[in-house]
């Protein structure tokens, strides 16, 4: 069987499409962005028959529909996710006969309850486990996103997935996870994203574990945070979420149609952090159009907001295809004319200024606070002296914590989650602000000194 996959670098997750033979393929845990698989399924002259979900999904709106509506495909999910939609409900023990082989069901909870994974086999072919967020390479996925009732016995479950349920596997079975590197669902050394079960057995630290009681105690504390948004995203995966020719795009609007409607929406802006510092609108959020983008509208944006954006050079058609993998749907309008036209209306251009590792030190010098936006692991590994931690995912809720008569420095790795920290404290009436260009990698090239 051929496998093409399909990574999303920014939410640290692969698709799959798989030949079945006879000109058919499937499609392993679609999310919504279904033409790239359309695409790749007619170079090679087959026609997707089949779509199977692992589980609900927290991370992204699935396009299991979406390919049912194109194609005609089934859609086989587990039968315990209980969706409310047409599919056939597959269960432990099932199998599925191809033109190549058979795909069977291994019940494999722990990430989520419902979870299932599907192994393809097909004669002079090492087997295929599609393991979904169950066993990852070097890893697995984490188990509190359904409650924290529900975590020590999801916890519990997903010991027993990856040190039991596929056992009766040989070494040679490959290994191709949904998540890997870079997911907020996963743990896991994160620089490959597919393996094969016999390199998992004697490298993921994971297998180790020889006490179960032990593991339900520790893994939970390797969690990352996790995005707001993955807490409603099994919910509209389960009811079946719209298709995407249902939902209106944004319309491009003129300076004073986007000025009049703007109070009830969110602006965002999506150009680099530079372009953001040196003009843009007041009270609009940072978000530059990168791989990490649709997790930060996740995080930042109240599901329900109308989303109003100004773009530079990127592409509309990507930036709403990103807001609509996690659910995102109200899009208000675009800025006709970028900021040159907003400017050139007479509206009020705003800016920030933006300082390197010298500029930063001379401020903290004469009495500025660093804010320091990157995640918990990410300051314990080192930071700047003095800086006030607070995650860019809980700015808006511990803003309380930043002292409001000092001129507050933000900065991050780089200088990205930095500008949407910038532009989410002059949100909330912060004035004398300034983003470090560069973040802490700059600060150490500098050799200027750190904390532990």
């Amino acid at each position: 069987m051929s496998v093409v996959p399909f990574v999303h670098e920014g939410l640290g997750n692969s698709s799959y499409l798989v030949g079945l033979g006879d000109d058919r393929a499937a499609v392993i845990d679609p999310d919504r962005s279904v033409q790239r698989y359309l695409q790749a399924a007619q170079a090679r002259g087959w026609a997707i028959s089949h779509a199977f979900e692992t589980h609900l999904h927290a991370d992204f709106i699935s396009g299991a529909l979406e390919l049912r509506a194109a194609t005609g495909a089934e859609l086989f999910v587990p039968a315990a996710a209980e969706v409310r939609f047409p599919h056939r409900a597959i269960r432990a023990g099932d199998t599925v006969p191809t033109a190549l082989g058979t795909v069977s069901v291994i019940a494999s909870p722990g990430h989520t309850p419902e979870h299932s994974s599907y192994v393809f086999r097909s004669p002079g072919s090492p087997p295929m486990l599609f393991s979904g967020g169950s066993l990852l390479v070097g890893g697995a996925a984490r188990t509190d996103l359904i409650s924290p009732e529900a975590t020590t016995g999801l916890t519990r479950a997903q010991y027993r997935t990856i040190t039991s349920a596929f056992s009766g596997l040989p070494d040679e079975t490959l290994l191709l996870p949904t998540h890997g590197g870079g997911s907020f669902c996963s743990t896991g050394s994160g620089e490959e994203r597919t393996s094969t079960l016999g390199l998992e057995r004697r490298t993921n630290s994971l297998l180790e574990h020889r006490d179960e009681d032990e593991f339900v105690s520790w893994f939970p504390t390797t969690f990352p945070a996790a995005p707001r948004y993955f807490f409603r995203l099994r919910t509209v995966n389960q009811g079946g979420p719209q298709l995407r020719a249902q939902i209106p795009g944004p319309p491009a609007l003129p300076p004073r149609d986007f000025d009049r409607i703007r109070r009830g929406a969110t602006v965002i802006d999506v150009r680099p952090q530079t372009e953001f510092m040196a003009g843009h609108i007041r009270g609009a959020v940072s978000n530059a159009f990168r791989d990490s983008f649709a997790t930060w509208i996740g995080w930042l944006v109240p599901e329900d907001a109308p989303l109003l954006f100004v773009l530079g050079d990127e592409p509309l058609d990507r930036v709403v295809e990103e807001c609509l993998l996690v659910g995102y749907e109200r899009f208000a309008g675009i800025l006709t004319g970028g900021m040159r036209a907003w400017s050139e209306a007479g509206f009020e251009v705003a800016r920030a200024e933006v300082v390197d590792a010298k500029g930063a030190r001379r401020l903290l010098g004469d009495g500025a606070v660093a804010v320091d936006v990157r995640e918990l692991n990410e300051f314990q590994e080192g930071h700047i002296p003095g800086a006030v931690h607070i995650p860019l995912g809980d700015l808006e809720s511990r803003a309380a914590a930043i002292p409001a008569d000092r001129p507050v420095l933000t900065y991050c790795g780089h200088g990205e989650r930095s500008a949407t920290a910038l532009s989410l404290l002059e949100r909330l009436g912060f004035t004398d602000l300034v983003n470090f260009d560069g973040g802490f990698g700059a600060w150490q090239e500098a050799g200027f000194g750190l904390e532990l």
